[in-house]
């Protein structure tokens, strides 16, 4: 994979018009291969993998809050960065799960083309999976530069998503509690 990206980030170079030839840009297509591979490491992670049997037994029944997982993903539509945080609840159901892995879970999707509202949900779906939660809630908060570089240009909006399951959506009680939380 490495060789191949490095050719086409050598395309690119000549296609804008730069000389690939010149001294800073020598070894560009290098250094911009090793980081798309690792900005799109997601592709080659598996949630067993990432959680690695980190699946605890608990007699916990209230809600779980980690928040503010700092993300960085890309855009699907445009290749371009956006950035933001993730707070994600649950309330466990006879089972925990450590704490590092919910930020390697935000990652192994972040590090993936994506669109936010889909990372909001597989990041969701991916916690009630490994943890068999009773509800979990997801929301994600990021600043997209496609929106800012381009376009519109407007450097100042924030696009918000986010996605409740079971407890989560069923009990208003459940759902307004993490938001509270989330807004503190």
């Amino acid at each position: 994979m490495h060789d191949e990206l490095k050719s086409s980030y050598h395309q690119i170079i000549e296609a804008v018009g730069e000389d690939s030839n010149r001294e800073g840009l020598l070894d560009t297509p290098k250094r911009a291969a090793k980081a798309m591979e690792y900005l799109t490491k997601g592709y080659r992670e598996t949630l067993d993998e990432i959680t690695n049997n980190a699946v605890f037994t608990s007699d916990a029944d209230d809600m779980v809050l980690i928040q503010d997982i700092e993300l960085y993903s890309m855009c699907e539509h445009h290749l371009l960065p956006f950035v933001g945080r993730c707070h994600i609840a649950y309330i466990p159901n006879g089972k925990v799960l450590g704490l590092s892995k919910f930020a390697r879970i935000v990652d192994m999707y972040a590090r993936r083309f994506q669109i936010q509202e889909q990372l909001t949900h597989q990041i969701a779906k991916a916690v009630e999976e490994v943890t068999g939660a009773k509800g979990v809630g997801v929301i994600v908060e990021a600043k997209h530069m496609c929106m800012m570089m381009r376009g519109v240009e407007k450097q100042n909006s924030k696009m918000r998503t986010s996605v409740m399951l079971g407890n989560f959506r069923e009990d208003p009680k459940t759902r307004n509690e993490f938001l509270q939380l989330v807004k503190n």
